[in-house]
């Protein structure tokens, strides 16, 4: 059965890449879906999102990066998938995350959400702290993969 993880993955981190390996398990194939969001401008383009996810899940059996723009139940429904992972790290994730799944039931019916807890080593994680960590050109190999953190501190501080 296929799954997929949807996000805007800016930057992809290691919590993202926890739950994409858990999720693989579980379903055995993981289309992991880079949300083009028109109204935002992030730190990578969605090409790079994607390269970024290309390389670091290239050992993993089962998973596909692809891109997306508009509603995340339309293109499960254009792809004919039915389950949708989600990663909650806190009781905030959980309160929001409710909501987005039932309106996706009644967009697609028969679409389900399945929330992935995150490991305890990544409940602090986070995109936007990766990128406040990456400005001020600390370590962060607590939060992305190397190739990620490299990426990152060349676009943030031209290094």
């Amino acid at each position: 059965m296929k799954a997929i993880y949807a996000g805007s993955f800016d930057p992809v981190t290691n919590g993202h890449i926890d739950i994409i390996k858990r999720a693989r398990n579980i379903f055995g194939e993981v289309t992991v879906a880079v949300l083009n969001n028109v109204k935002k401008h992030g730190l990578f383009t969605v090409e790079e999102r994607m390269e970024l996810l290309e390389e670091v899940t290239k050992d993993l059996d089962g998973v596909t990066i692809d891109s997306f723009t508009g509603l995340l139940a339309d293109y499960a429904k254009e792809n004919n998938c039915k389950v949708i992972i989600r990663g909650i790290r806190t009781a905030s994730d959980y309160e929001s995350e409710y909501i987005l799944a039932m309106a996706n039931m009644h967009y697609y019916e028969g679409l389900e959400t399945v929330f992935l807890l995150s490991s305890n080593k990544n409940t602090f994680v986070s995109s936007t702290l990766a990128k406040e960590v990456a400005m001020f050109d600390g370590d962060l190999s607590l939060f992305v993969p190397d190739i990620v953190g490299d990426a990152m501190k060349e676009k943030l501080i031209g290094r």
